[in-house]
């Protein structure tokens, strides 16, 4: 090994980084909502699959009480993040 590799390999990394900061300051929060939408679709779906669940639960007979109390509190959990985040991308209207 000789001392121009070392230095090809931090020419890369300021490379890199530069293009890092300049990706992120150019669409930073382009990104961020991007990434709060996947989100809220992930706990709408996570959601309508616990909404099914309780239903499937309650309509078997004999059905265990405390698990369909647990499966309801964590459906009201899911409705709470999903109220958070879709405060967080609805912009907010000064009047």
């Amino acid at each position: 090994m000789n001392s121009g590799d070392g230095k090809d390999k931090e020419t890369g990394a300021i490379v890199e980084a530069s293009h890092f900061f300049s990706a992120r300051e150019s669409g930073f929060s382009s990104a961020n909502e991007d990434a709060l939408q996947v989100r809220l679709a992930l706990l709408l779906q996570e959601h309508s699959d616990l909404d099914a669940a309780i239903v499937a639960l309650a309509a078997s007979p004999g059905h265990d009480r405390l698990t369909l109390a647990r499966l309801k509190k964590k459906k009201l959990q899911l409705k709470d993040m999903i109220q958070k985040l879709q405060d967080q991308l609805t912009p907010d209207i000064i009047a």
